[in-house]
């Protein structure tokens, strides 16, 4: 081969090289332009019972994002009186319908109302938690607490499920959704007269427990 065409031959190479490259490049900046989406999938307390449409946390977390200039889509699939077995049901419409990239399950208190087993609560939570993980997409769990009127052995074995269906399915966690509300020294103040739902003035403080472990996973 002469010097011409080595010369030709190593031009094209490096050519090969830098389109390669570009393309790469333009991969992955696409990829990382790719808007979050998150889906939320929870019961009353996420679906804004007894209060005015847009006043509940989700709507407050889409409000958050506009404020961080984070892209990012959120569909509340909430459903007020929903188990962990009816979100478990109807899931997997849920992650081909909107294809989410963060999905934020909080379910699990009716249960608790229910007197469900929790073996049942843990089983549906870390079904839900690898559907997801299935579907490409992370999990963010909020948990709950019962008060101490259960019994302490099944109220500290119902607060500790979430954390251990998070360690078991690697899925990241707020250990208690309602903290410095619902275990506030003042906390009926917080409440709508059923003692359960949380009034519009609580929902601020919900997100401010939600938002720093839900921000961690919009990577």
């Amino acid at each position: 081969m002469n010097r011409r065409h080595c010369s030709l031959s190593l031009a094209a190479l490096v050519l090969a090289a830098l389109n390669t490259r570009a393309a790469l490049a333009q991969s992955t900046t696409a990829h990382a332009a790719q808007p979050v989406r998150i889906l939320v999938v929870g019961d009353s307390l996420s679906a804004e019972y007894g209060l005015k449409r847009g006043s509940g946390w989700v709507a407050l977390l889409e409000q958050k994002l506009r404020t961080e200039k984070i892209t990012a889509s959120v569909v509340n699939a909430s459903i007020s009186g929903d188990t962990t077995s009816g979100g478990r049901a109807r899931l997997s419409a849920l992650l081909v319908q909107h294809r989410p990239t963060l999905v934020v399950i909080e379910l699990g208190g009716n249960d608790a109302l229910r007197g469900l087993p929790l073996t049942m609560t843990q089983d549906n939570l870390s079904a839900m938690a690898q559907a997801v993980q299935k579907a490409g997409a992370r999990v963010l769990l909020l948990g709950m607490q019962v008060p101490p009127n259960y019994g302490r052995d099944y109220a500290d074995r119902f607060a500790q499920l979430f954390v251990e269906v998070a360690r078991a399915n690697q899925a990241a966690v707020l250990p208690f959704f309602l903290k410095g509300i619902a275990d506030a020294p003042d906390s009926l103040k917080w409440f709508q007269a059923d003692r359960i739902h949380p009034l519009e003035a609580a929902h601020p403080l919900i997100l401010a427990n939600v938002w720093p472990v839900l921000k961690k996973e919009l990577r």
